[in-house]
Parts: structure tokens; sequence; C-alpha cells
């Protein structure tokens, strides 16, 4: 396989799961004559789905981040042998799930039962993601570095590849978290989003530059 059809493939997974992200903000319905406590305006209505907000724009900004960065992974990849298929397999499936886990994480937030389990679900897909790429960055950069388009220095490999684990032991932090606060837990993976939104904290974009 080529390293062409490798990325339309992977371009096609995650274009179609940070498409379906959208799928989780519904309209709301108002009932303008509603009994007290209940929102009776659109405003109202839809500043109450704030979780959804957080949750979406949380989701939509990581899966863009992989998206990029796994985009400067396979820039420089010469051909892939069957272990980057294959992990790179799993990091697809890892992301295709994140709507799911998005969903949940929006509804359950402000519910007193089962809030928890669905922010470690959500947080713990993350998890899952960076782990996988790790492992794809670590397979390309350590083990096969001879599949390289060009000669990195070993020093140069091992720095981008702290760079990708570096976001694993957040966001285990952030899993462990949800036990004690699901707010805390989405608050934590809005700041890595946004952290790594910038080239600073991102590997791949600052490898691109």
């Amino acid at each position: 396989m080529t390293t062409g059809r490798l990325e339309a493939f992977s371009d096609g997974v995650i274009a179609v799961a940070i498409t379906l992200l959208v799928l989780n903000i519904s309209v709301p319905v108002v009932n303008p004559h509603a009994p007290p406590g209940a929102c009776r305006t659109l405003g109202c209505a839809l500043a109450r789905q704030w979780p959804v907000y957080a949750a979406f724009v949380t989701s939509f900004l990581t899966i863009g981040i992989i998206w990029i960065n796994h985009h400067v992974m396979i820039r420089r990849l010469r051909e892939p042998d069957h272990m980057i298929l294959f992990l790179n397999l799993l990091l697809l499936m890892s992301i295709a799930v994140l709507p799911f886990a998005t969903d949940l994480m929006a509804k359950y937030l402000q519910r007193s039962s089962g809030q928890h389990l669905a922010a470690a679900i959500y947080s713990g897909a993350f998890l899952v993601m960076a782990v996988f790429f790790s492992l794809l960055n670590r397979h390309l950069l350590l083990v096969k570095p001879h599949r390289l388009r060009e000669e990195l220095p070993l020093e140069i490999r091992r720095r981008i590849l702290v760079r990708s684990v570096s976001g694993v032991f957040p966001y285990a932090i952030a899993t462990a978290l949800a036990l004690v606060s699901s707010y805390v837990t989405l608050a934590i993976c809005l700041a890595l989003a946004v952290f790594y939104a910038f080239p600073i904290g991102s590997g791949g974009a600052a490898a691109s530059t």
C-alpha cells in the first residue's frame, strides 16, 4: 500500500468522525407555557445546552489536531509496513468512537447519576487515541526509521516522540479525576485541546514548520 492510499483512507475516517459530532447538537424545543423552572425562551434553552457545545468544541479541536499531526507523520513516511497499517487502523478506531463518547459526555455531564462514568469514558477515549498515536509514532521513528523519506537524527526523532507521548499523561489524569468531578475532566480535556492547537504545543504542527 502506498502512503497516498493510507492517508486517503485515514482522512475519510477522520472526516466522517468529525462531521458526526455536529449531529449531537439538537435544536431545542421551546414551550412558552412551560412550568416555572423550565425554559420558556430560545435563549434560555440554548444556554442550557452548554455541555453539548463544550463537548463538541473539545472533540472537534482534538480530532482536528490529530488530523494535522497525522498528516505530518504520514508525510515523513516513504512506505508503510504491516505494523504501521495495523497501528493506524487502531488509531482510526479510537477516533471513530469519539462521536459516541462526546454525546455520552454531553448528555450525562449535569445528571446526578452516570456523570462520572460518562466523563471517564470520554477522557478515556482521548487517552486511548493518544496511546495509539504515540505507538504509531514510536514504530515509525524508532523501530522502522529506514522507512522515512528523509533520515532524521536520533535526537530529533526522540524529541518528536516525547512531544507525542506528553499528551498521554494528562489524559490519564483526567480519566482518573472523572471519579471526583466530571467538570474537571472536561476542563482538562478542553485545556489540552486548546494547548495542542498552537504550534508550541503540537508536535506535528511544530514539526511542519
